[in-house]
Order: C-alpha cells, then sequence, then structure tokens
C-alpha cells in the first residue's frame, strides 16, 4: 500500500487521497464548531448564573466581572464562528469524502455511469471529470497533497476483477458494511436522543416545584431562573445535535440498503450498472437529508444524464 494514496475500505480498496483530505477537513470543522458552540452556551448559562447569585466581596461586584468574563466569552465564540466558518468545512467535506467514496465504487465495481462499456481509460478520465466537478464546491477549504492519487491501484484491480467476484466485493464490504454502519450508528443517536430528552424533562420539572417553593418569596438568588437557563442551553445543543434527526435519516438508510443487498445478490450481469446505482442512491438520499438539514444545498445527483454530460463537456459520456 503506497503512501497518499488513500484510505483502504474494509476490504483493503484504497479509496482516492481526495477522500481521506474530505473526511479530515470535516471532521476538523464539526469538532471546532461543535466546540465553539459549546463555549458559546456554557458561557451564557454562567453569565445566568451570575447574574442570579449577584455576589459581592466587600465592596467589589464579583458577579458583574463573571458577568463581563462571560458574555465576552460568548462573543468571542460567536465571532470565531462567524469568521472561521467551521460548519462550512464540516458540510463541505462531507459533501466531498461522501461523493468520492461512491464514486470510487462505482467505478471500481462497473456500477452506473462506469459501466462495462467503457473500458478502462475511459472510465478513468469520466472518473478525473466527476471528481474535479465536486471539488468545484470545496476546492477553495480542502488541502490537496501532491502525492495524493485520484483514481487508486486497488480500484483499478477490482474494476477488472470477475462479475462474480466484483459483485461478493460489493456486496459485503460496501452494502452490507454501510448498512451495519447506519443501524449502530441510528441506535446511538436515538440513545443519546432519549437521554438528553429525558433530561430536558426533568429540568423542567425540578423548574415547576422550584417555582412554585418560591412562589410570593423573596428570595435573593433566582434558582428558577438559573434552571430556566440550564433547560434553554440543553435544548440549544440537542437541536445542534439533531439526535432524532439523524436517527430517522439512518434508519430510512439501513432499511433501504437492506432490501438493495437483496436485489444485488442475485442481479444479472446486465442488470449490474443500475442494480450499483440503486444501491448508491439509497446511501446518497440519507446525505443529500442530511445537508437539507443543514440549509446546504446536495451535490447534483450521478445518475442525471444532463449532469454527465455537461461534465464531460460533449453530448456522449463515452467520448469524454
Amino acid at each position: 500500500m503506497s503512501k497518499n494514496n488513500g484510505s483502504p475500505t474494509s476490504d483493503g480498496m484504497e479509496l482516492p487521497g481526495i477522500h481521506d483530505h474530505a473526511s479530515d477537513l470535516s471532521r476538523r470543522g464539526q469538532k471546532h464548531y461543535l466546540k465553539l458552540s459549546a463555549i458559546r452556551l456554557i458561557s451564557l448559562f454562567v453569565a445566568a448564573i451570575a447574574g442570579a447569585v449577584g455576589l459581592t466581596v466587600g465592596s467589589f461586584d464579583l458577579s458583574g466581572l463573571v458577568l463581563v468574563l462571560a458574555f465576552s466569552s460568548a462573543a468571542i465564540a460567536e465571532i470565531a464562528l462567524i469568521y472561521f466558518q467551521p460548519e462550512r468545512d464540516w458540510y463541505a467535506g462531507r459533501a466531498i469524502a461522501e461523493s468520492t467514496k461512491t464514486l470510487a465504487w462505482r467505478f471500481s465495481v462497473q456500477g452506473d455511469p462506469f459501466g462495462p462499456n467503457l473500458d478502462l481509460s475511459e472510465a478513468k478520465v469520466l472518473f478525473r471529470s466527476r471528481v474535479a466537478e465536486i471539488l468545484g464546491r470545496g476546492r477553495d477549504r480542502i488541502p490537496i497533497s501532491q502525492g495524493s492519487a485520484v483514481v487508486t491501484e486497488s480500484m483499478m484491480n477490482l474494476r477488472k476483477q470477475s462479475f462474480e467476484m466484483r459483485r461478493s466485493s460489493y456486496v459485503t464490504y460496501r452494502t452490507e458494511e454501510q448498512q451495519a454502519w447506519y443501524s449502530s450508528k441510528a441506535t446511538f443517536n436515538q440513545s443519546r436522543a432519549t437521554l438528553w430528552r429525558y433530561g430536558l424533562l426533568f429540568g423542567e420539572i425540578a423548574a415547576v416545584v422550584i417555582a412554585a417553593m418560591m412562589f410570593g418569596r423573596a428570595e435573593p438568588l433566582d434558582y428558577a431562573g438559573i434552571v430556566a437557563a440550564l433547560i434553554a442551553g440543553g435544548a440549544a445543543w440537542l437541536a445542534l445535535k439533531q439526535y432524532s434527526q439523524i436517527t430517522s435519516a439512518y434508519r430510512v438508510a439501513a432499511s433501504e440498503l437492506t432490501l438493495q443487498a437483496d436485489i444485488l445478490v442475485s442481479v444479472e450481469e446486465a442488470d449490474w450498472p443500475q442494480a450499483v446505482a440503486d444501491a448508491e442512491e439509497a446511501i446518497s438520499r440519507e446525505h443529500t437529508m442530511w445537508l437539507a438539514s443543514r440549509g446546504e444545498e446536495p451535490l447534483p445527483p450521478l445518475s442525471n444524464p444532463k449532469n454527465l454530460r455537461s461534465l464531460s463537456g460533449q453530448g456522449d459520456v463515452r467520448g469524454v
């Protein structure tokens, strides 16, 4: 396995190096976006506590100082989010990584539009043109190293294998593996959604009890306000993470891939290119929903003939 050629899948097939760079960018963007968002929410919660406590040390207003620091921290986090826009790296990185991965599998197993009607050189030219179009959405944010391969040797080796070998590899290491991943992630996100919902419910009940206990009483500490700020922060974080929406999308994708795997194991060679395209569309739909939920425009579908013609610059993709 050559350095910088790309990351291997479970069967040892190396994905294009562009996939690695995009995945790394997406992970960094997600990490920075969530960290800055958490700093903002925590700072606002600390400010709520400081405002409710009203603590002084002698004649010094300690709560006022904490308020200034907390609001300053929240403002700095907000400015960093606006200036650096880490969510763009997150979304663009994932879009490019997922699109490159689906292209690599279509190419490697002779799925549409890289079917057996194209010889290897024609398929490679079309593959590179598709990758170039995908990179157009995030080229300014993704550093591509000079040694990064677009079409890896293992991709070409798998493409040259018999139909039975290509079908077996695709069903096992793409469809079934992806289905298992979606299933496990759906379970994980469902548990997180349930945990956060019960946590918020407990906080709301606690706020009702505290408000009832404080009713008509003059208390120096606004307990209900603190709990309300905590609940508001928790609700904002839950909306940011979108556990429930992700759970639904992953369950749908896992179900579709289960059906596709059953079809793929018995599909005839003549119907194979379209069957692969259908399976990849099931995966792409989840990603399209994910992008749409965040206000991002998805990449154009691969199966649209107009898109293929626009990429090649000619009416026939074989002439690329």
